[in-house]
């Protein structure tokens, strides 16, 4: 039983925010703190920007956007996602909730129910709404900016500052952000430019991280526990590999076997032939990355599947499969191969034999069902879906992915493996920054179903692990504008 204090608590937030309080009771988990926070500006009639980990769940307080413009006569919402994918799954989970009537989707290529209450669109559509005073803007009461810290990318971050800015003054903005350590700064402009809004900014993952770096067969920590939290302190077993300085590194598994409480079984590992071989001084510069199908089996050991491979090009995550299929490695059973064929057929059956062989669709459906998938811009909109619906159901055990599936698409896994430390940037190979790592590894830990997640990053050639634990021990980074005034 509550005691008292409790109680009155929480009948009186119930009499002073009673929209807040009945959304909160139709959920299915109770809300965290910055959520209620949230909904509670909303309810007021302030904007809000809301700053959480990847994961956290802001968008929750987007759906009350969405709810108290439905509950309203007229009033319509506005959705906004910097990716069509993200578009099109927050496009289904809401018509799922409101009904296809109420509900419709506009991207470059593709414009359903537009002139419905509840709209989702990329931010670029919004944009060219605002400059063309589209009629559809008419009674717009609500739009939700989900990922806004895309303002600060380089080629489409000025799109954000400008729907912020050309927005009519009577419309509440709901603006969702990973955390960025100067959100009150990016707060007090909205709030310059928006009017009256509330800032509020959650440090807390839902499920705790462990980084790891994966070193030929072992699993090292890339944080020494016994140098406490606090200090983040590097592993020094990984700093002496780089420096080719220690004689062994043969006390990696009983590492592993400490922290075997998390569900490692460092001990089934199978030895190479020979026995394990230390790696020495003499020879740490020879140190091999494992193939991507030992890479999946030996997270497949430890218990760290379902697991997302984040590769930065869509013909790498091609190969990767290709490369996991040719092992013969296959991570699902005979009931689940049954469950993914039965719901592949379903969800493809309205396109033609002819169509689908032109796809490589029966290569695809055979990866499926061995548990393993690509993920990126160029599958068919339909594959990626089935994607999507297989990984959550726990069906795909393995997905090599882009760094798209990184930004709010709902596919968390129990593990992020990430091969390299850089990417192309359009115009050269570029190490990734503290905030695309917060977002990658984001994806890392299921709530309400892992204990904790994990994040591992593959040794490479030069390597630097104090690198990588600057980017790991930072968790949040600046929001700075990438609008540049030109003369055109």
């Amino acid at each position: 039983m509550t005691d008292p204090a409790a109680r009155f608590s929480r009948a009186e937030a119930a009499r002073v925010h009673p929209l807040t309080t009945a959304f909160a009771d139709a959920q299915r988990f109770d809300l965290d703190p910055f959520q209620v926070a949230g909904c509670h500006a909303l309810e007021e009639g302030r904007s809000v920007l809301v700053a959480a980990p990847t994961g956290a769940g802001k968008t929750i307080v987007g759906e009350f956007a969405v709810h108290l413009a439905m509950l309203s006569g007229a009033d319509k919402a506005f959705y906004t996602t910097p990716m069509k994918a993200l578009s099109n799954q927050k496009f289904r989970e809401l018509q799922g909730v409101y009904g296809e009537s109420a509900v419709g989707l506009l991207t470059g290529d593709t414009n359903i129910n537009g002139n419905a209450r509840i709209v989702v669109m990329t931010t670029e559509v919004l944009r060219n709404m605002l400059y063309a005073d589209s009629p559809a803007l008419r009674d717009l009461r609500y739009v939700v900016m989900d990922e806004v810290h895309y303002l600060a990318d380089r080629f489409r971050g000025a799109v954000w500052e400008e729907v912020i800015i050309h927005l009519p003054p009577e419309v509440r903005l709901i603006s969702l952000s990973a955390t960025v350590s100067n959100a009150e700064e990016f707060g007090d402009w909205l709030d310059t430019v928006r009017g009256d809004t509330e800032v509020i900014v959650s440090e807390t993952r839902p499920v705790p991280l462990e980084q790891h770096v994966l070193v030929r067969g072992d699993l090292l920590p890339l944080f020494d526990d016994r140098a406490g939290i606090a200090t983040a302190q590097v592993n020094q077993e990984l700093m002496r590999i780089r420096s080719f300085k220690g004689p062994t590194y043969e006390n990696n598994r009983r590492v592993q076997e400490m922290r075997a409480s998390g569900g490692y079984d460092a001990a089934r590992r199978r030895p190479h032939k020979g026995g394990r071989r230390p790696v020495r001084s003499a020879n740490v510069q020879r140190i091999e990355r494992l193939d991507r199908p030992e890479v999946v089996e030996l997270l497949r050991r430890a218990n760290l599947l379902p697991a997302i491979f984040f590769i930065f090009s869509r013909a790498g995550c091609d190969g990767a499969v290709q490369q996991v299929r040719r092992s013969g490695l296959r991570l699902t059973s005979r009931e689940e191969r049954d469950e993914i064929r039965q719901i592949v057929d379903e969800r493809t059956r309205t396109l033609h034999d002819e169509d689908l062989a032109v796809l490589g669709f029966w290569d695809w459906r055979e990866n499926l069902e061995r548990g393993v998938a690509a993920h990126h811009a160029g599958l068919l909109p339909a594959f990626k879906e089935i994607v999507e619906e297989l990984f959550q159901r726990k069906l795909v055990k393995a997905v090599f992915a882009t760094e798209t599936l990184a930004l709010g698409i709902n596919m968390p896994a129990r593990t992020v493996v990430l091969e390299k430390m850089e990417k192309f940037n359009g115009e050269a190979r570029v190490a990734i920054t503290a905030g695309e790592y917060t977002q990658l590894t984001g994806r890392a830990g299921r709530r309400g179903i892992d204990v904790e997640g994990h994040a591992v990053i593959q040794w490479t050639e030069g390597l630097d692990p104090q690198a990588v634990a600057a980017l790991a021990s930072r968790r949040t980074y600046p929001l700075n504008s990438s609008f540049r005034p030109t003369y055109n």
